[in-house]
């Protein structure tokens, strides 16, 4: 295991290379440029020609890849952001991806805690009440996007009962780990309304991909094995089938974390949340090459991770799984 976790982690590097190469050329090739316009008004063509001297961007494409390559292995500089003078993006994703990460992590515990142990009960449960309400619940949820369900919890929660504040992400709570935040009352009251409308839909297909697999490895000849033997309905499902009923589920969970991770743009700039997923469209819009680059770069990183993990993980769940 040490062997292939050590050579995953060194094929990250082309693929990371790969990435960066490819969006670099990507946001250069189509039209428009960074300094074409500052706000409604379009700049003189001499004041373009200055700033792309300025920041290089007149060098040949190839001239420009390996120097930015460069600074960031030297020097992990992604470079300085165009529309945000006197900021670089290094200083752009360390304010903006803790609260995008904090956001992404507790969505996640809550699809986790929500639709795993749903999906499970409505597996040993099948046709029952709870089955069939647990699927209609998944469904609609499933079914109402972020961009509809937060306005309605706003509307509700907030406006009407006046339950929890509207919007903001509330005094950013001290840290440990990095960036795994101390609950408080102030952060909590105002992440509920955003971690429920981005981990519920989540929670959602947990739930019905749960309840999917473990019907299939309950009817497997080594559970009935297990329970002719004697063990316990709770040994036979928790020792035997839920281990392997959680692989498809590990599965779906991987990209999904890396995902929310690194912002959602629709439910940030909903409940006015300043992460990385605003900063990540705005830059698209602006042509702000190197926050693009950079966030891209970081949500790479976050993917290639996860998916790392989903493997490992897949050989603590099932210990017939090795990799040579």
């Amino acid at each position: 295991m040490t062997k292939y976790i050590i050579r995953r982690i060194l094929l990250f590097i082309p693929v990371l290379i790969g990435v960066i190469f490819t969006v670099f050329l990507l946001v250069r090739i189509i039209p428009g440029g960074p300094f074409d316009f500052v706000g409604d008004k379009s700049l003189p063509p001499q004041v373009v020609a200055n700033l792309e001297e300025k920041y290089h961007i007149n060098d040949p494409i190839w001239k420009q890849f390996i120097d930015y390559l460069w600074d960031l292995i030297s020097k992990g500089d992604l470079g300085p952001s165009f529309k945000y003078r006197g900021r670089t993006v290094n200083e752009i994703i360390k304010e903006t991806l803790p609260i995008s990460f904090q956001l992404g992590l507790l969505s996640m515990i809550l699809a986790i805690i929500i639709g795993i142990p749903t999906g499970i009960i409505a597996a040993l449960k099948q046709n029952s009440v709870f089955d069939y309400s647990s699927t209609f619940i998944a469904v609609v949820f499933r079914s109402i996007p972020n961009m509809a369900l937060g306005p309605l919890l706003i509307w509700l929660i907030a406006l009407k009962l006046g339950w929890l504040p509207v919007a903001r992400w509330g005094a950013l709570p001290p840290f440990f780990l990095g960036f795994i935040p101390k609950i408080n009352a102030d952060f909590f009251k105002h992440a509920m309304l955003p971690t429920f409308a981005l981990g519920t839909a989540y929670s959602a297909g947990i739930s019905r991909l749960t309840r999917g697999s473990l019907l299939q490895v309950i009817r497997e000849d080594y559970i009935r094995t297990a329970r002719a033997k004697g063990l316990s309905e709770r040994m036979v499902i928790v020792g035997h089938a839920l281990k392997n009923g959680l692989i498809p589920v590990i599965t779906y969970i991987g990209p999904i974390f890396a995902a929310v991770l690194t912002g959602t743009f629709i439910v940030e700039h909903i409940f006015g949340i300043p992460g990385m997923g605003k900063h990540f469209i705005k830059s698209i819009g602006n042509r702000d090459y190197a926050v693009i680059q950079g966030v891209t770069l970081v949500y790479s990183i976050t993917l290639v991770v996860a998916n790392l993990l989903v493997d490992i993980t897949y050989a603590w769940l099932d210990p017939r799984i090795r990799y040579a």
